[in-house]
């Protein structure tokens, strides 16, 4: 399945939940779909990505880490469900925002939670999700930056760019 689709059935489910449980249960699925999307894009990515592309596979690691694993199925798991990966730009604008909002679902976690383990487990996820964030807006700068570069090549070879 495409990334676009299962990061945007990702955010739907996270709005969705209805507990802290759930929530929870979202945020882990969230980070490891990034987990996901990383290690594509280190593996197949622009060359340009792929040192923040391991950093980002690593930290969403971590925020999976940090946090109890939800009693999936195989077939629940979106990041297994990882097929394709068509637009890198895309891809990272929407899991940019997934990311933020997995940020702002544990805040609201850890406002209520009723015992220190799951407050710190969401505070450790919290950063987790927002170094996580880091690498993709900084990834989103570079692919800007290698499309200006290549707009910019493509104008001095033109033949009106003389």
């Amino acid at each position: 399945m495409d990334a676009v689709r299962l990061i945007l059935t990702s955010r739907r489910a996270l709005a969705a939940g209805a507990d802290a449980g759930e929530i929870m249960a979202e945020v882990w699925q969230a980070q490891a779909l990034a987990q996901a999307i990383g290690s594509r894009l280190a593996v197949s990515g622009p060359p340009e990505l792929r040192g923040e592309a391991l950093g980002l596979t690593e930290l969403a690691g971590r925020g999976c880490g940090v946090l109890d694993p939800p009693a999936l199925e195989l077939g629940d798991l979106r990041a297994a469900q990882l097929t394709e990966l068509d637009d890198a730009r895309e891809t990272l604008l929407c899991l940019g925002g997934l990311l933020g909002e997995v940020g702002m679902a544990l805040v609201g976690v850890a406002s209520a939670a009723a015992d220190e383990t799951t407050y710190w487990q969401c505070m450790e996820a919290i950063d987790a999700a927002d170094e996580s964030r880091d690498r993709v807006l900084e990834m989103l700068r570079k692919l800007a930056a290698r499309e200006a570069a290549l707009q910019e090549d493509g104008n001095r070879n033109s033949p009106s760019g003389v």
